[in-house]
């Protein structure tokens, strides 16, 4: 029987997903499994577009498709709760499940708190995330410090601190990720102040920390974080498509410590990336001069799911940059509860650093 706060090392018995899928294929196997059984309507998820820096947002109806969602593609970084929330009704009518990253789950409770999605038709499986890497920064990134087409690179993994990709003629190259982002390239900035590794909101946190021995490399470390998660594990493991093992307590001890150390490395990023703010009392002014109010930040926050606030009759339309109130209003009605899951900067055509700002409000104001 499986409880909340159980753990295993868990991998599929489905040779096509242990084949494509990573770390032993379990969570393509937990997604496929809910589908099939008739958990969830619908399996949300990222699959990959044209190369490993294309993820595309897809809802599968299909079991046989949920394979298309195997693997890591940490070169498309998307939020999908944006997609649920502003394209799926939020859940209310059908039941879904889908991966998460940490923000992603965060954002998936700030939403489930205002009544935007309904946290009752949804599976979370967690994953752990050390970060993601925005696509065209990850181009310029392995052609300038690999030495490689990024036209040719087929995969790409981060393992052990390294940053690694795969070629077309199967060459492997690896750097490490603190060597790129001493050079201003790696992980987003967003990524590298985050604070929530192992997203243990989700029904099921899922990763490789803490995977040794034998099946290093082969299995799946899984948390079970709730009575849902715990139904489809059991589930998943009755019906034969899940092998299981009891962590070896070294690899328990080694995920706490990863863990505890990627907890650090963010605490140390915030005070490296708040310092220019915190000296500059115009720091951020500055920095939103340059704002062309093209909205893609409103677009993509995956907490801004009514509309944009009014434009009072003193405001000149097409008034380029708009007032700083402009800004100051959408930091006082999302700042608070800013999840940092980069959305907002990604898009933002002026390279404003927008969620900086409002993750530096979040945390002034965390209780």
């Amino acid at each position: 029987m499986v409880n909340v706060n159980d753990m295993y090392y868990a991998w599929t018995t489905n040779q096509d997903i242990k084949a494509k899928a990573e770390c032993g294929g379990a969570v393509t196997t937990l997604l496929k499994y809910a589908l099939e059984s008739g958990m969830v309507d619908a399996v949300l998820a990222v699959t990959r577009g044209a190369d490993i820096y294309d993820g595309v947002p897809t809802l599968i109806t299909d079991p046989a498709d949920v394979i298309k969602s195997a693997g890591s593609l940490h070169c498309a970084p998307l939020n999908l709760v944006t997609f649920l929330a502003k394209y799926l009704d939020g859940a209310k009518n059908m039941k879904i499940a889908m991966p998460v990253k940490g923000c992603e789950a965060r954002s998936m409770m700030v939403l489930a708190k205002r009544g935007v999605v309904n946290l009752d038709n949804i599976i979370m499986i967690g994953l752990n995330c050390g970060g993601t890497v925005r696509p065209m920064e990850a181009r310029d990134m392995i052609y300038q410090y690999y030495g490689v087409s990024p036209d040719d690179v087929i995969k790409e993994e981060i393992d052990k601190g390294k940053f690694i990709i795969v070629t077309k003629d199967h060459e492997h190259k690896g750097i490490s990720i603190d060597e790129l982002e001493e050079k201003g390239a790696g992980r987003r900035s967003n990524c590298q102040r985050c604070e929530v590794k192992i997203p243990k909101m989700a029904d099921l946190a899922c990763g490789n920390w803490g995977v040794i021995g034998d099946l290093a490399g082969k299995a799946t470390f899984v948390e079970v974080c709730s009575d849902k998660g715990a139904k489809l594990l059991s589930g998943a493991m009755n019906a034969g498509l899940l092998e299981t093992a009891a962590p070896i307590p070294k690899g328990l001890e080694i995920r706490e410590k990863t863990n505890g150390a990627m907890l650090k490395l963010g605490l140390k990023h915030q005070r490296l990336q708040f310092q220019a703010s915190a000296k500059d009392p115009y720091y951020y002014a500055n920095e939103f001069s340059k704002c062309i109010k093209c909205m893609g930040c409103t677009v993509h926050c995956p907490l801004k799911t009514e509309n944009e606030g009014k434009s009072p009759a003193y405001e000149l339309k097409g008034s380029i940059p708009p007032s700083f109130t402009y800004h100051l209003a959408k930091v006082a009605g999302e700042g608070a509860d800013c999840v940092n899951c980069g959305g907002c900067e990604d898009v933002c055509p002026m390279d404003i650093p927008v969620t900086k700002l409002y993750h530096d409000v979040a945390k002034r104001l965390e209780v």
